[in-house]
């Protein structure tokens, strides 16, 4: 037998519900009143116990709606606190969320598992990329839009942000994912030899070409090529890679027959191209055809958040076993990294080798500890010291400097400013509450 039922939405349900039992007992009421004058007696008692009976029926009513729709969300919020993998909702922050009603409690629950299954569904799909900041969630989410079309993508970002990652990742998620990814630093090839790698050369072309040698756009037929540092790449060059874009055909240096290729073209700079087509110094229509979608990425110091995962990650590549103190990374979150990801990469490799068993401050490059020393009390918190000043009130003075530091730098936020300052959040709160000090005035 076919099945003739229809879905119909909630929202049309529920209002349809509270609007029949409305209409029944307006209808219902105006029948009673009739009929009771029709024999000449007063309606008030019949019709005042009807209303009664009425109210305690609409009450049931609503009474089972809410049982029906807010059972499973109850049964899910409990789930979820027994299972221990959200954060503490008693925390100054959301407990007056949650005191004044069970919608903002459950909105909460919401969040933060919506959050949470971002973040493994981030890890799962972009197991290479170490991010699970906002901003980098940002752009794993337009990597996959762009990595089911065959369009053009243009990277943009500072050095050492990862865009050759980025540039894989897009590869690897494409159809394209079981061909060839070929990477081309155009900033590291010499001019003059720039083509010969893009293009390849025939015997003969020039003085050292003995032999025919295929270019990357040749190799990477079907596949991807990405061509790293694209600003830097000489201006006539960049009309036989426009061509390439534009027909898929290209001549080997030296050569006269065509050849046509099929590829995906990835483009990346740290470079302000479109300032560069304004002073000539890049062509306008190969910027046009490079940014058809773009992906800015983050530098480190807008995603300091991450920093944690990444020193984790890049201690697990070291020879021996090491780990990382508090204050050590108290350090390294402080900083504003202008090399970004390549440059932490960097310090902790360097760290890694001096330190026995554990990394400290002291192992970490000197410009480093100098800059969190300067930054973690800065000068107009501090009181200057008097010899009538004991150390207990010089010592609260200096933890009261460092907390408003660390809250200025998180704008507020005591979750990431405990993470600053290396202690749990409990504890902030009862030192904030301690030291008299106003966390909301620092929110932007």
């Amino acid at each position: 037998m076919k099945d003739i039922r229809f879905n119909i939405s909630l929202y049309i349900i529920i209002p349809l519900i509270i609007a029949g039992i409305a209409v029944l007992s307006t209808i219902a009421a105006y029948n009673m009143t009739t009929y009771f004058y029709e024999r000449g007696q007063h309606p008030g008692q019949y019709v005042f116990s009807f209303g009664m009976i009425m109210m305690v029926v609409s009450f049931l009513i609503g009474l089972l709606i809410a049982r029906r729709l807010l059972g499973p969300v109850e049964q899910f919020v409990l789930k979820t606190e027994q299972l221990g993998i959200l954060k503490d909702l008693s925390t100054p922050e959301n407990k007056n969320v949650v005191q004044k009603d069970d919608m903002g409690k459950y909105t909460l629950v919401f969040e933060q598992v919506t959050d949470l299954l971002s973040r493994v569904e981030s890890q799962r799909m972009f197991p290479n990329i170490v991010g699970q900041s906002r901003a980098m969630r940002g752009v794993f989410n337009q990597i996959v839009k762009v990595a089911a079309t065959d369009s053009t993508v243009l990277i943009l970002g500072e050095t050492g942000t990862g865009k050759e990652l980025v540039a894989k990742s897009i590869h690897e998620h494409s159809r394209r994912s079981g061909k060839p990814f070929v990477a081309l630093n155009c900033a590291a090839i010499p001019s003059g030899l720039l083509e010969s790698e893009l293009f390849g050369h025939e015997k003969g072309a020039f003085t050292s070409a003995d032999s025919r040698k295929m270019g990357k756009l040749e190799f990477a037929n079907g596949g991807t090529v990405f061509l790293d540092e694209i600003g830097d790449m000489p201006v006539e060059t960049q009309a036989k890679v426009l061509r390439v874009l534009q027909e898929s055909q290209f001549e080997r240096v030296g050569g006269v027959r065509p050849i046509t290729v099929d590829i995906r073209f990835i483009a990346a700079t740290n470079k302000d191209l479109s300032r560069m087509v304004e002073d000539d110094k890049f062509r306008q229509d190969l910027f046009f055809r490079l940014n058809v979608f773009s992906i800015q990425l983050p530098p480190l110091k807008e995603r300091k958040e991450d920093i944690p995962a990444l020193v984790e990650s890049f201690l697990e590549h070291q020879e021996k076993s090491v780990s990382i103190s508090t204050d050590a990374l108290q350090v390294l979150s402080s900083y504003q990294w202008p090399g970004n990801v390549r440059e932490l990469q960097n310090v902790i490799e360097s760290a890694a080798v001096r330190a026995e068993d554990e990394i400290q401050p002291a192992h970490l490059p000197a410009h480093l500890t100098r800059d969190w020393k300067m930054g973690a009390v800065p000068s107009e918190n501090v009181v200057p010291f008097s010899e009538s000043q004991n150390i207990d009130n010089r010592l609260k003075e200096l933890e009261r400097a460092m907390i408003i530091e660390a809250l200025t730098r998180s704008d507020g936020v005591q979750v990431k400013a405990a993470k600053i300052l290396g202690i749990k959040e409990r504890s902030l709160w009862h030192r904030i509450k301690k030291l008299d000090i106003d966390a909301k005035s620092f929110k932007s």
